[in-house]
């Protein structure tokens, strides 16, 4: 009994995604391309698989998309005048019952300037640099760091907005400000990779969080670009030859293009008895980024200043499941998806019941044998997308967010397929027999190390539907001739890896 409950639940959630499938939520939508500092690219939900965290999940909400290694003068900084949050469900009713709320600060160091002798005569005069940091830059010395960034992190329980939250502390001291690394310069500010790296970890913190027992682990910085996808020849309408997305020995046949892309990550390490609530081992999580409801430019603005920002909080970026806004929900939507919450999420059920996806693949490779599925509406999306499955994955709530069940076990890094649950599928039933078998994996939660893309490919053709008549593609291996591989995620926290520097203008 256990394992059918299982075996539906995975495949469930995997059918998600069967309109899912080319590229993680960067620049998503039409308004959030103006203003990327509040974008989010990913989300991760994932029981801890560093040894000896087995006990915690970690949360890890990723933004500002498509960083270039060589982004300087100003680099990548955070809105100070944004809200960050990850948003726990735990009750099932599709409300967020604990949120962690992001807040940033930007400072400039005292005169941030050189002195010059004007008149070769001793008068002197301090004139303002153009750079962020006039000298390498280390944890115990930001003296030549121009510009600083600190941020705070608060947890709120029930609705977000209607109490106000309480701080996140440092184990070491009880301080509420915690700073940010410095972006990866380059190699003269800040070291080869390695040392960039050791400085980068001495910015995880062991913190406590209010009303929880155990301690947590926090992290906030630049990463490089997780996520593997082969991104313009996918909006290219699919600029591949069948011959080559169908080939299972393809699926490493193209560089990935995001490779040398870095983001900023929001990375919190939190006991799983923090997050139920009750005997409720599934819980829900996604995203958000909001801004205050007006802005008036300042027209004489200064550095920490150049606007004027007020109103209530208001919406822009939200992020659950990988890919939704990008390629399920309808052009003219997605600035709406973005600004709702998944408790008014059967507003848009008619993107999942009646998927376009599919239907895109087939008319572009019809004559290459790809066909899409036949059966509509889409009733197992339907179930999968806005309720899960009693007794499985299901936390009763009626909502598109990423669902993890806290019971099953994690798989190390090494023991790790990037197929993760897909894998333990054979002509669409479950065989936890099966080579490769990664229940752990991606539609449960999603790793880093989870090839979304891919087995959102697989699936969109019918993988997981009950015959051929239905399905006539279902057994297409398809893929985007780009891996996600073991070199893009680490086996401790915060999971991610070093960014790439900008010391070369090509990150190396």
């Amino acid at each position: 009994m256990q394992r059918r409950q299982l075996a539906s639940a995975l495949a469930l959630a995997a059918a998600l995604l069967v309109p899912t499938a080319h590229a993680s939520s960067h620049r998503e939508a039409p308004f959030i391309t103006r203003i990327p500092k509040v974008d989010a690219t990913d989300f991760y939900m994932f029981r801890s698989y560093e040894p000896g965290r087995e006990d915690f999940v970690t949360l890890i909400a990723n933004y500002l998309p498509l960083q270039d290694a060589y982004g300087g003068p100003n680099y990548f900084s955070l809105d100070p005048d944004a809200l960050y949050e990850i948003l726990v469900d735990n009750n099932g009713d599709a409300i967020e019952d604990i949120t962690f709320q992001f807040r940033f600060t930007n400072n400039l160091n005292g005169p941030n300037g050189i002195t010059l002798d004007v008149g070769n005569n001793g008068s002197m005069k301090s004139v303002s640099v153009p750079f962020t940091n006039l000298g390498a830059i280390t944890t115990a010395d930001r003296s030549a760091q121009n510009v600083q960034e600190n941020y705070t992190v608060k947890v709120a329980r029930g609705p977000r907005r209607a109490a106000a939250g309480q701080d996140v502390t440092n184990t070491a001291g009880h301080a509420t400000l915690f700073p940010k690394p410095a972006d990866y310069v380059g190699t003269k500010s800040l070291g080869n990779a390695a040392t960039y790296e050791t400085y980068a970890r001495q910015h995880i913190h062991n913190v406590n969080i209010p009303g929880c027992t155990g301690t947590a682990k926090l992290f906030v910085g630049q990463r490089r670009e997780p996520f593997a996808v082969n991104l313009g020849p996918v909006f290219d309408l699919v600029n591949a030859p069948a011959s080559v997305i169908t080939n299972p020995g393809a699926r490493n046949a193209v560089p990935n293009p995001l490779a040398k892309k870095n983001i900023t990550t929001l990375a919190l390490e939190v006991p799983i008895s923090c997050l139920k609530a009750g005997t409720q081992d599934v819980i829900g999580g996604w995203t958000a980024a909001s801004v205050r409801q007006a802005r008036a430019i300042n027209p004489t603005a200064t550095y920490t200043a150049p606007s004027r920002e007020g109103g209530a909080w208001t919406q822009v970026s939200r992020l659950g499941m990988p890919l939704v806004n990008e390629v399920v929900i309808g052009i003219k939507d997605k600035d709406r998806f973005n600004a709702s919450e998944p408790k008014d999420d059967a507003q848009f059920a008619d993107y999942v019941t009646h998927p376009t996806l599919p239907a895109i693949l087939e008319k572009l490779f019809g004559d290459q044998g790809v066909k899409a599925p036949t059966v509509f509406p889409r009733a197992d999306l339907v179930a999968a997308f806005l309720t899960g499955v009693t007794s499985v994955n299901a936390n009763g709530s009626t909502a598109e967010m990423q669902r993890l069940n806290t019971a099953l076990p994690a798989t190390a890094k090494a023991g790790q397929n990037n197929l993760g649950a897909a894998a333990c599928f054979v002509n669409g039933q479950l065989t936890l027999a099966n080579p490769g078998c990664d229940p752990a994996g991606f539609p449960n939660g999603r790793r880093p190390g989870d090839d979304v893309v891919d087995v959102a490919l697989r699936v969109s053709m019918g993988y997981l539907l009950a015959n051929d008549t239905q399905a006539p593609s279902r057994n297409l291996p398809l893929h985007d001739a780009v891996l996600q591989d073991a070199s893009q995620f680490d086996a401790v926290f915060p999971y991610l890896t070093t960014p790439q520097a900008g010391a070369n203008g090509d990150g190396t």
